[in-house]
């Protein structure tokens, strides 16, 4: 056996291929927005570079055992956590915040690191392993078994969310919470349980969307007054941007640059709507502008794409080796991604409330890419160990 050829065999090139596909794009869309004049330029070339480091990290963890990245998952939450409590004491000197969240290390030689992009990593796999565990210790699950994993999970993930949303950091604390409840929901707990998690968020977008609608000014008074000022600040810019003319610029601005961009765009370079953010948050709204209906279509495609091969690899490991956390950590990342792509979006097109999050592989970010191409390396790790387990089996097969 060769591990060099078992591994190139292996590995899902299909994925690589629409990973070099957003690379591409993210590299011209940056290229066009930096010609704003927002920010001294080098963007482009540094985004090569996170996606260089990236896809060599990413080949690194896909080549890691899946149980040996079991067995560290700890080791990997405590580095995480120790990141974020040394950030909150950290001096400005290395720690200065930014839009008044103390969420970043400014570092020599390295730029800026966000070490809550690699806490939802750490906290994919930890809980991942947990619900693995959970089941395997637990046979036959009932309502108590059920309830003793939820305390479980909320254990693992209340620590670091409390940290993050201290920063303030919603953005990331909204992901923490996509990726705790996709796990839950595909952890094999009973279906009542799962039923009556749902219907709490459910029930509270419900509820806020009667207020809102029937009852606006008691939505802007009482509701609005609960929140901190940078979060009521950003539901009145995306309630009404046109008349919150600082909140709302941004959503204004990215509304009229994909709203001018039409069908087919205004071609490439040839944006002239000025979106603050517009290599980083915005960049969708630059594709917009530029290839119009056509170039943000086939940006979703890709997403679409990428998202069903990871989905594949989940289905594949379930059925062939039944690795719950295989597949558990493969939901986990579609999860995270998934909803990165719709609230980016969504915000861009005004649907959703600003929250400062990153387009997968398409904003300019080294921390948010690095973390992106890290999932896509435990992905094809999933698929590495199932493809070796069945490889295995056919070899004991043939000479048994």
């Amino acid at each position: 056996m060769n591990p060099k050829k078992d591994f190139i065999k292996s590995y899902d090139f299909i994925m690589l291929i629409l990973i070099f596909c957003l690379m591409f794009t993210s590299i011209v869309a940056i290229y066009s927005a930096s010609k704003s004049g927002q920010y001294q330029g080098g963007f482009v070339a540094r985004q090569s570079v996170f996606y260089l480091i990236g896809l060599t990290i990413s080949i690194l963890v896909a080549k890691i055992d899946l149980n040996r990245i079991k067995r560290i998952n700890w080791i990997i939450y405590g580095i995480c956590i120790l990141l974020l409590i040394v950030l909150i004491y950290s001096p400005e000197s290395i720690a200065r915040p930014v839009n008044g969240a103390k969420a970043w290390f400014q570092l020599p030689f390295i730029g800026s690191l966000q070490p809550s992009e690699f806490m939802k990593i750490s906290l994919l796999i930890s809980i991942s392993a947990m619900v693995d565990k959970h089941n395997k210790v637990y046979k036959i699950n009932n309502v108590k078994t059920d309830l003793i994993l939820l305390c479980k999970i909320l254990l693992i993930s209340l620590p670091p969310s409390l940290i993050v949303l201290k920063q303030p950091d919603t953005g990331m604390t909204m992901i923490f919470l996509a990726i705790i409840f996709s796990i839950i929901l595909c952890s094999k707990i009973k279906t009542s349980i799962a039923l009556f998690l749902i219907s709490i968020p459910t029930l509270m977008i419900t509820t806020l969307l009667v207020i809102l609608t029937k009852f606006p000014n008691y939505f802007e008074v009482r509701i609005l007054s609960l929140l901190m000022p940078y979060q009521r600040s950003r539901i009145e810019g995306w309630l009404n941007p046109f008349e919150h003319s600082d909140a709302g610029f941004q959503t204004k601005q990215g509304l009229l640059a994909i709203g001018t961009g039409q069908f087919s765009g205004k071609g490439y370079l040839k944006g002239a709507v000025y979106i603050p953010e517009e290599h980083t948050d915005f960049i969708f709204a630059n594709i917009g502008e530029e290839f119009g209906f056509i170039g943000g279509a086939v940006i979703i495609v890709l997403f679409f794409l990428l998202l069903s091969r990871i989905m594949n690899i989940s289905l594949d490991a379930l059925k062939n080796t039944n690795s719950l956390f295989g597949t558990m950590i493969c939901i986990g990342t579609i999860s995270v991604l998934a909803f990165q792509i719709f609230q980016n979006i969504g915000m861009t097109i005004g649907l959703l409330p600003v929250t400062g999050i990153t387009l997968p592989f398409l904003s300019y970010g080294g921390s948010s890419l690095l973390s992106n191409m890290i999932l896509i390396g435990l992905t094809q790790s999933v698929r590495n160990s199932y493809i070796g387990y069945i490889f295995c089996n056919l070899e004991g097969e043939k000479y048994g």
